[in-house]
């Protein structure tokens, strides 16, 4: 049986420091005109889970998505870590990350969920992740988590100040700069060495 949420699932922005550079001479702009002083979160809604191993149906006025591959932490019963799991955050393309509008982000299917539960004790270290992104068997993407702006443990710590995670919830460490991007007919495959491969096809909604 794949693994499913047992709560919220929340989605983190800017907490890659090469997209923090890339994005770094907007962040000075109106509305916020400075860099965020605490982790930015957006909610990937249940309407949005799919399974690994289902399609994933992109709308016709959706010709391409972002792939958003990283890994997230599943919140244990003392607010703890209980494990890690594969996470793949489509996005439709967007010019701004900061408040990114339900309507990019929350169409039905588009967080992909990896089969399985990876349990933390197995990961001494989150910041010696790293994952790849296949589209198509080609290797698009290669992401490597000490490349975050905070650690898992300082992430986990930074949210809890401002609310609290209740067990099941599930918190994205985050993506990196160059998200690769997919069309309807691409199969995409994000693996991770100590974790089962997250594997979903993108498809044309039926009319």
């Amino acid at each position: 049986m794949s693994y499913l949420p047992g709560g919220t699932v929340y989605g983190v922005l800017l907490n890659f420091r090469a997209e923090v550079e890339a994005l770094a001479p907007q962040m000075t702009l109106p509305p916020y005109k400075a860099p965020p002083k605490a982790p930015i979160l957006h909610v990937k809604t249940a309407n949005t889970w799919s399974t690994s191993g289902s399609d994933i149906a992109l709308p016709a006025h959706v010709p391409e998505v972002e792939v958003g591959a990283t890994i997230a932490m599943v919140i244990g019963a003392e607010n703890d870590v209980e494990g890690f799991v594969l996470m793949n955050d489509l996005s439709i393309p967007h010019s701004s990350f900061f408040r990114p509008p339900v309507k990019f982000k929350c169409l039905d299917g588009f967080l992909g969920i990896g089969p399985a539960l990876r349990d933390a004790q197995e990961v001494a270290d989150p910041a010696l992740l790293k994952l790849e992104v296949r589209i198509n068997g080609e290797l698009r993407q290669s992401v490597d988590f000490s490349g975050t702006v905070r650690s898992a443990e300082q992430l986990l710590r930074d949210v809890g100040a401002f609310m609290t995670l209740a067990h099941g919830e599930v918190l994205m460490l985050g993506c990196d700069a160059g998200r690769p991007l997919a069309r309807a007919g691409d199969r995409i495959e994000i693996s991770s060495p100590g974790f089962e491969t997250l594997v979903n096809t993108l498809v044309k909604e039926a009319a």
